[in-house]
């Protein structure tokens, strides 16, 4: 089997895996990393979003071994010394989920969205989701979030880097 070695929230993971796993169950099954949740195994809801090397990918797409030698980032690793980051808070202060299913996808989304682009119109927020799906809010209160989060990370309130 093959091995990876793969740093995910800031530890060195090195394991043997099955070709086919894909990067989700290998992240929830073996690392134990269940703020990643699996919605639909076909790239379509986006639950699954984790960021590899800084930048969004939808974990169910992804096969572990091709995750061999990157950062993973994972909505788990977003907190600091039991301090949420910026974007966790306000998707928490801004009420932007009800179910909270696709949470961890929308919020790991949001940050390469920020990544790209500091100061988001609402527009542009839109456009960033748009991979992403809520079946329960509405998205504005999560456009919401991602703009008030914008605001509070380019005041340079305290976060943990997308990439470590």
């Amino acid at each position: 089997m093959p091995r990876v070695k793969v740093e995910v929230d800031g530890v060195t993971y090195e394991d043997e895996v099955e070709p086919r796993l894909l990067l989700t169950h290998y992240l929830r099954d073996r690392l134990g990393k269940v703020g990643t949740p699996i919605g639909c195994d076909t790239t379509n809801c986006g639950a699954c979003t984790v960021l590899l090397d800084g930048m969004s990918v939808k974990s169910c797409s992804m096969l572990a071994v091709q995750a061999d030698g990157k950062q993973i980032l994972t909505v788990e690793g977003l907190a600091v010394d039991g301090q949420l980051h910026p974007m966790q808070r306000a998707f928490h202060e801004k009420h932007a989920l009800q179910c909270g299913y696709c949470t961890p996808g929308m919020i790991m989304a949001s940050m390469d969205l920020l990544r790209q682009n500091a100061d988001p119109s609402e527009e542009e927020v839109r456009e960033g989701l748009e991979g992403n799906l809520c079946r329960c809010t509405g998205y504005q209160n999560i456009v919401s979030a991602v703009r008030h989060a914008a605001e509070e990370m380019r005041q340079g309130a305290p976060e943990r880097e997308a990439t470590s």
